[in-house]
């Protein structure tokens, strides 16, 4: 696998992104009025957040996360492995996909949907920690020499998928939108169970008090990890290597 970055518009990418994907990903994408889509800027509660989503879909019972990857659940529609899956076939009810880029990237077709972003905003400080551990696991991510380094390259954004600064910006010029739901982290470990209640609200899904308490515990960290779908074991050494750490690490993200 390459070692260099992709770069398109300006933005840096990972080397397996092309910019033939991000191209079509922007111009030619189509969004679905009953998509619903989950927005991060890396290291933001991604991965938490998809499981939540997932299992609210399921109503709390953890089948599906058990049995279907992470990334095959909600693919990542800036990938040629997303676009594939989303393509190929139709996932039960309202497709659910996921994306990192900035909101000037993102498929131009959204911007005349009704389609239901759920966009999740982390303290910088704690993205940028997250950031440096996680370059030590991902061989596609460039590992930091030192966390000063990967602090000035977070703060000058020369880290894929730009600054944080500019991607938390654009995106939260749509706050007003009915169809965009922000959350932060922080929120969600302080009341999760209420948070989870207003995802439900936001895609229009009810749940019983007995249904919550399965999301919520079948979204739990110690869950997360004991899942093979969802914690990046069965994922390649080529990409991941879990010898230096955890994907999923103190948090979720």
């Amino acid at each position: 696998m390459s070692s260099e970055y992709t770069e398109f518009e300006g933005i840096l990418f990972y080397p397996f992104y092309s910019v033939k994907n991000l191209k079509f990903c922007q111009e030619e994408f189509m969004v679905k009025d009953t998509d619903v889509i989950l927005v991060t800027y890396p290291k933001s509660g991604t991965h938490w957040v998809i499981e939540i989503v997932s299992l609210i879909r399921s109503k709390g019972d953890n089948t599906w996360v058990q049995s279907i990857p992470i990334w095959n659940r909600s693919p990542w529609i800036e990938t040629d492995q997303g676009q594939l899956l989303l393509s190929k076939k139709e996932q039960n009810g309202p497709r659910f996909y996921s994306s990192h880029l900035p909101i000037q990237l993102f498929p131009k077709s959204y911007f005349h949907s009704k389609a239901k972003i759920i966009y999740i905003m982390r303290n910088p400080k704690d993205v940028v920690v997250s950031l440096y551990y996680f370059s030590k696991v991902a061989k596609f991510f460039h590992t930091a020499e030192s966390f000063s380094q990967m602090f000035e390259k977070f703060t000058q954004g020369t880290v894929p998928f730009g600054s944080w600064f500019d991607h938390t910006c654009g995106w939260l010029s749509l706050r007003e939108k009915e169809n965009f739901l922000i959350l932060t982290y922080e929120e969600l470990l302080q009341d999760l169970w209420g948070n989870v209640e207003k995802i439900c609200h936001f895609l229009g899904t009810k749940l019983t008090e007995e249904e919550i308490n399965l999301v919520i515990k079948n979204a739990s960290l110690s869950a997360m990890k004991a899942n093979k779908m969802s914690n990046y074991s069965v994922v390649s050494d080529e990409f991941i290597d879990l010898s230096q750490g955890s994907v999923l690490r103190k948090g979720l993200s």
